[in-house]
């Protein structure tokens, strides 16, 4: 049930955004929302041809020019030695969207120390630096939004995804720590995501099925039972939320989680 951007062609005009973990998934959708919006794009993932083609597909849905960083978000030195340079090279950033692949699934005492240091160094460590490196733009320009792909996880803990809850906390955490310390025009927010209908999602199931012995099938049942909208929320509802974020009408969102997960989660 792919949803249209609810925004004008030109709310984001004028305005450069940075989509990590662009290439799949919720990532690519934000992209697109962004490029409905009139923003110029920075894609970034490991993909550099899944990137070239959303770029051009971002071209079409109306962003004025696409960029292309193929880039490992675990790799810190690349993303200091790439990202600088190309703000220098295409103007400065005026939106961050922190988003990356969660770690695998399994029970949170099955972990060891590099279990958690590989998705720590994909999710809070590239965002602190993404943040450091395009924050003096966002200041000198007077507009800046950060909006970070997170999870239901950082308010009900997700049964057998150990790690990917204690990731996620950190990632809370730290937003909203960052939501007193920014510069007034520079807002940080949270969108947690229920059960997508992402790639994502799917390996999950077969992950969890494996352990399990059951189907994938079976799992994604159980998991829509809870769900009061009774359906998997589709990337593209989750990006225009992301997208209103990002717009001028947003800026006084700050410091949120927002849960975009079909009423799944119990807590107020």
């Amino acid at each position: 049930m792919e949803v249209n951007s609810p925004l004008s062609p030109d709310a984001l005009a004028g305005r450069h955004a940075i989509v990590c973990g662009a290439s799949a998934g919720i990532g690519r959708a934000t992209a697109l929302a962004l490029a409905s919006a009139g923003a110029e794009l920075t894609l970034v993932s490991r993909s550099a041809d899944k990137l070239a083609e959303l770029a051009n597909e971002c071209i079409e849905r109306g962003s004025p020019a696409a960029h292309v960083v193929p880039i490992d978000l675990e790799d810190g030195r690349a993303i200091d030695g790439v990202i600088p340079r190309h703000i220098g090279e295409n103007g400065p950033i005026h939106i961050l969207v922190n988003n990356a692949g969660g770690p695998p699934s399994g029970p949170l005492l099955d972990a060891g120390d590099e279990d958690f240091l590989k998705p720590l160094r994909r999710h809070l460590f590239a965002a602190q630096r993404m943040v450091r490196h395009c924050l003096p733009g966002m200041e000198a320009s007077g507009y800046g939004r950060i909006v970070n792909i997170v999870s239901t996880s950082v308010r009900e803990p997700i049964a057998n995804l150990g790690v990917s809850n204690t990731v996620r906390g950190a990632m809370a955490g730290w937003s909203k720590t960052l939501a007193s310390e920014l510069p007034p025009a520079v807002s940080i927010n949270n969108i947690l995501p229920g059960f997508t209908d992402t790639g994502r999602l799917d390996s999950l199931a077969n992950q969890i099925s494996e352990n399990r012995g059951t189907t994938p099938d079976e799992v994604r049942s159980t998991w829509l039972a809870g769900v009061p909208a009774d359906r998997l929320i589709d990337p593209s509802e989750t990006a225009a939320a992301i997208a209103f974020l990002c717009t001028e009408a947003g800026g006084a969102i700050r410091g949120v989680s927002l849960a975009v997960d079909g009423g799944r989660m119990r807590s107020i």
